[in-house]
């Protein structure tokens, strides 16, 4: 299962990003082979619409599910209908898929933010 975490730093021993759409970096995890890769968030800058073209460019990847802190309303809606789960998670990128394979994490099952619009929603 290839996982994307949304990340402050490009490898396993950043913390995940709160945020899921401007986050700096994706860290794509195969959880069970425990490899992982890292990609930079070409869609930070732009001013809106980023939730769906993230969720396009790791709908591309084959990522099955997304850990971050919080997601709004138009990233949920996107990743709900590309069938990636999200689940909730904080702290060190490798501590937190470690929490994911034991099945310790919890998954969204709606926003956990308000929506944000434009580059005025980074908080």
């Amino acid at each position: 299962m290839k996982v994307a975490v949304s990340a402050k730093g490009d490898d396993e021993t950043a913390n995940v990003d709160e945020r899921f759409g401007r986050c700096p970096y994706f860290v794509i995890v195969d959880k069970d082979e425990m490899e992982y890769e890292s990609i930079e968030n070409k869609h930070t800058q732009k001013s809106h619409g980023v939730a769906p073209q993230v969720v396009q460019m790791l709908s591309e990847m084959d990522v099955e599910a997304v850990i971050t802190g919080n997601v709004g309303p138009n990233g949920y809606r996107t990743l709900e209908s590309a069938d990636i789960k999200v689940y909730k998670g904080s702290g060190k990128i490798s501590d937190v898929v470690e929490k994911l394979k034991e099945g310790e994490l919890e998954e969204i099952e709606n926003e956990t933010v308000r929506g944000h619009h434009g580059k005025g929603g980074k908080r």
